[in-house]
C-alpha cells in the first residue's frame, strides 16, 4: 500500500525513545504500539518483517462535529437500539411517596379517620382534592392575576369584603383559591354563603367541606373569634344576578351587618375587587316565572343558555384580576360602636367606595376581556 507505514519490530531504539522524542500525534503512537502487539509472534532469526499498519483514527466523541465518515451521534438523539437511562433513585422515591400518601389518604377516607371542625370544614380534603380540582380552572381557564395579597394579615381574624357577580358564584371560589395558593402564610378563606347553597344536593356537602358557612352574624363572629380569615360578598343575589348592562356597578351593600361583625371582634376589613367574572355568563334576560317555579332568585338567559343546552352552561374564558386592598382597621373602636348606625353607615360606604374605585382602575388597565 502506498500510504502504509513500515515499522521494524526489532528496533529497540524506537521503544526507548519515548522520553526524548517530540510530542507527536497520539494516533501515530497508538498505531505503533498496536503494530508491535500484532507482529510480536512473526519474528524469524532476528530479522523483522515489514508489516503494513493502517492509520488508526480516534473514536468519535459524542457531541463532536461530524467528520468525513458520517454524522456523529449526539446525546439528544440516541441511535437505534440505545438503552434508555434508568430513572434516578430520587425520582423513584418521590413516586413511591406520592403513591403511599394517596393510599394513606384513601384509607383515612374509608375508615373515617379524619377531622372536620364544627362547621364541617375538611382541611385535608380541601387541600388535596378540592383545591386540585379548582386550580386548573383558576390557572388555565380564567388565568387569574392576584394583586395585594400582602394586605391580608398573616395571622388573626380578618374580614375580606368583595364585589359579587357572574350569574353563578364562581368568583367566591376563585377568591378562595387565590388566598390558598398565594398567601405566604398558607391561610384558608372561610366564605359566608347564602342559605340557597345549603339546600342544594351535593353543593351543600361540597360547600361545607370547603369551609363555607351560613351568612349570619353568629357564624361570622365565631369564625373571626377563632382567628379565621372570613370572606363575605354583601351584594348577595342582587350582585350575582344583575343584568349585563349593569356590570361592574356595585349594588347596595345590605344594612352593613358585616361592619357590625368586624367591630365586635376588632377584625380589620379588607376590600377586594374582582374583574373578569361579570363576563363569564352575560345575563341578557331573566325568566322570572321559571325562577319562581324552581325556587331560585332568578333564572338567567344568556347568549348561550338555555339555547345550547348543557354546552351553554360553560363559562366564557375571560381574564380575571383579583386585587386585595389596604385593610381598614376596626380595633380602635369600642365594642359598643357596633350599635352606632352612623358609624356603620360610614364604614360601609368607605368599603364600598374603595371597591368601586379599584374596579374602575382595573378596568382602565385591562387590555381585553379575554387577554
Amino acid at each position: 500500500m502506498a500510504d502504509a507505514k513500515v515499522i521494524p519490530f526489532d528496533d529497540d531504539r524506537s521503544r526507548g525513545s519515548g522520553g526524548s522524542a517530540g510530542s507527536g500525534a497520539s494516533g501515530g503512537k497508538a498505531a505503533q504500539r498496536s503494530a508491535r502487539r500484532r507482529g510480536a509472534g512473526s519474528r524469524r532469526g532476528g530479522a523483522a518483517e515489514s508489516v503494513p499498519v493502517r492509520e488508526v483514527r480516534p473514536l468519535p466523541v459524542r457531541g463532536a462535529a461530524p467528520d468525513d465518515d458520517g454524522p456523529v451521534a449526539s446525546e439528544s438523539s440516541p441511535g437505534p437500539g440505545a438503552v434508555p437511562e434508568p430513572r434516578s433513585r430520587e425520582e423513584d422515591g418521590g413516586l413511591e411517596r406520592r403513591i403511599a400518601g394517596g393510599l394513606a389518604f384513601l384509607r383515612r377516607r374509608l375508615t373515617g379517620d379524619y377531622e372536620v371542625d364544627d362547621f364541617g370544614y375538611d382541611a385535608e380534603l380541601t387541600d388535596q382534592v378540592l383545591m386540585s380540582m379548582l386550580r386548573p380552572v383558576y390557572e388555565k381557564y380564567f388565568r387569574v392575576e392576584v394583586k395585594g395579597v400582602e394586605n391580608i394579615p398573616a395571622e388573626g381574624g380578618a374580614l375580606i369584603v368583595a364585589n359579587h357577580s357572574g350569574t353563578l358564584p364562581l368568583d367566591g371560589l376563585m377568591m378562595q383559591v387565590a388566598v390558598h395558593d398565594h398567601h405566604p402564610a398558607d391561610r384558608h378563606l372561610r366564605l359566608l354563603a347564602a342559605d340557597l347553597v345549603f339546600v342544594l344536593p351535593v353543593v351543600n356537602e361540597l360547600a361545607r367541606k370547603l369551609g363555607h358557612t351560613l351568612a349570619c352574624a353568629e357564624d361570622a363572629e365565631r369564625l373571626l373569634g377563632q382567628g379565621e380569615l372570613v370572606g363575605v360578598m354583601p351584594e348577595g343575589f342582587k350582585g350575582v344576578g344583575k343584568p349585563f348592562s349593569e356590570r361592574y356597578k356595585l349594588q347596595r351593600f345590605g344594612r352593613g351587618g358585616f361592619v357590625s361583625t368586624a367591630l365586635r371582634q376588632g377584625a380589620p376589613i379588607i376590600p377586594c375587587s374582582i374583574v373578569g367574572a361579570e363576563e363569564i355568563y352575560p345575563m341578557i334576560g331573566n325568566a322570572k316565572t321559571v325562577a319562581r317555579l324552581l325556587g331560585f332568585p332568578y333564572f338567567p338567559l344568556t347568549p348561550t343558555f338555555p339555547w345550547l343546552g348543557p354546552l351553554g352552561a360553560v363559562p366564557l374564558p375571560t381574564k380575571w384580576t383579583i386585587q386585595f386592598g389596604e385593610p381598614i382597621p376596626t380595633d380602635g373602636y369600642s365594642p359598643e360602636a357596633a350599635e352606632d348606625p352612623m358609624l356603620m353607615f360610614n364604614l360601609t360606604d368607605q368599603v364600598r367606595e374603595q371597591i368601586q374605585h379599584t374596579l374602575y382602575k382595573l378596568l382602565v388597565q385591562r387590555r381585553s376581556v379575554f387577554f
